[in-house]
């Protein structure tokens, strides 16, 4: 999963005239890539008990949502090419504090977001571990991605774009398998599929449990930033929106087709938090082999992840302490290491530590915490993204109603997590990491903004 690996793209606002090698096809893939993750294969386990089989339309919605962010973020970027991306139209738009704000949300979610996968590893090693506690499988998986970091492998890239073909592959197997299941050609379950027939069926939790599982949803679709972080290395620019669209058709068909298949095959309290609920929804087929192949899979796919969060956390905090956003130590790189710039890194094993305590403090909730408050903070960035549209494109009145329906599914989405009490602190988190971000702007302003500007001029 790339998808924090795109992170690492982030740069400072240079304009984009160079010729790229990278074809729309390849671009596509990479993002479908960038995009599955452990937040879907466990991710949509909360959601799916939080309301049930109407989590399908909860990624129905999440996808048009994703759309029209997509749609915004391609033409702003067939239109002004720029490696900073969106941080970079934010600021353009909106002024200084707001790239800062928007580089520094998009750092944080990346922070959350491999805590998230962390702990993500963590819980799916207790598949064949159940006695080990969380914060030590944790620590190992910390230790092991700073390796990988520190030793700079060369052809990283290629290897975890290798591994986001077993992601894909995971979930293709498992429609195969699914679809063999219930058509009985596979031994096993409990009869019939269990299909929704009525509205009680379908919202088994009523409105509040839909509302508070588009999180979830929206969540699983995050990464689709790649489009315009890598939109630069296109041979040709103005493909990026081709490239989204293909990309986010892919995703939401996979996306539905295999939740469709989980939540019709295991009624919704036979649902485990801390089991993908693909496996869940095989588990009474005679297949010995799928849950040890399913769960190995994605714990190979997810710490791929997990280490390239690393990377990008890393390169991004380069680029915003080059930029004058965050202080100039995280620029610096060591020669001794490769050129390393290990202070950028160190932060980010910081934010893997403290992954590692709050697992040993909350060993029940962590997941369900960071990953609401790291999905609150990348809908974050597509405010930011969709607000930013609305001052530098020029719209006609249909493009200002799917801006308006955007920032509505997105509230939405975000609100909901406040009105399940389960995930309801990780709202909270959010907020805190909101008021740092907006408290730091402030201070940048008063304190080096301004003398900036009053020196330029």
């Amino acid at each position: 999963m790339t998808k924090h690996r795109c992170g690492a793209g982030i740069e400072g606002p240079s304009k984009g005239e160079s010729k790229g090698e990278m074809k729309w096809w390849q671009l596509s893939l990479m993002g479908v890539g960038c995009t599955i993750g452990t937040g879907y294969f466990l991710g949509s386990t909360i959601g799916i008990k939080v309301t049930g089989p109407s989590i399908v339309i909860s990624f129905l919605l999440g996808a048009v949502g994703t759309y029209i962010v997509f749609n915004l973020l391609a033409k702003m970027t067939a239109e002004d090419p720029q490696k900073g991306s969106f941080c970079y139209y934010a600021n353009k738009a909106y002024g200084r504090w707001a790239g800062f704000s928007c580089g520094w949300a998009y750092w944080c979610s990346n922070v959350l977001i491999m805590g998230s996968q962390l702990t993500a590893l963590s819980i799916l090693s207790q598949f064949w571990f159940p006695k080990v506690p969380l914060w030590i499988f944790a620590s190992g998986y910390a230790a092991i991605s700073l390796v990988v970091v520190l030793l700079g492998t060369k052809g990283f890239d290629k290897v975890e774009d290798f591994l986001a073909v077993i992601k894909t592959a995971a979930i293709i197997m498992f429609i195969i398998l699914a679809s063999a299941a219930l058509l009985g050609w596979i031994k096993g379950g409990d009869g019939p599929a269990n299909l929704p027939l009525s509205i009680n069926e379908l919202f088994p939790e009523g409105l509040k449990g839909f509302w508070s599982s588009l999180i979830y949803a929206f969540y699983a679709y995050g990464g689709i930033e790649v489009i315009g972080l890598m939109a630069m290395q296109l041979q040709d620019k103005e493909d990026a929106p081709k490239a989204g669209k293909i990309m986010l058709l892919v995703l939401t068909i996979i996306y539905v087709v295999s939740l469709g298949f989980a939540v019709t095959m295991v009624p919704l309290d036979g649902f485990k938090a801390d089991e993908s609920p693909f496996v869940t929804a095989l588990a009474d087929y005679k297949l010995a082999f799928f849950p040890h192949v399913f769960n190995a899979a994605i714990i190979v796919a997810g710490f791929s992840a997990m280490t390239a969060a690393l990377f990008g956390v890393t390169t991004l905090l380069v680029t915003l302490a080059e930029d004058g956003d965050a202080p100039s130590l995280f620029a610096k790189k060591i020669k001794k290491f490769k050129d390393l710039p290990l202070p950028s890194l160190g932060l980010g094993a910081v934010g893997l530590i403290l992954s590692i305590v709050t697992a040993l403090l909350l060993p029940g909730k962590i997941y369900e915490y960071v990953t609401t408050a790291a999905g609150i903070l990348l809908l974050l960035n597509w405010t930011f993204i969709i607000v930013s549209s609305l001052r530098i494109l020029e719209f006609k009145i249909w493009d200002k109603v799917l801006a308006i329906a955007g920032i509505i599914l997105i509230a939405a989405a975000v609100s909901g997590t406040f009105m399940d009490k389960s995930i309801r602190f990780g709202f909270f988190i959010s907020i805190a990491f909101v008021a740092i971000i907006a408290v730091a702007a402030l201070l940048m302003k008063k304190l080096k903004w301004n003398k900036e500007a009053k020196n330029t001029a």
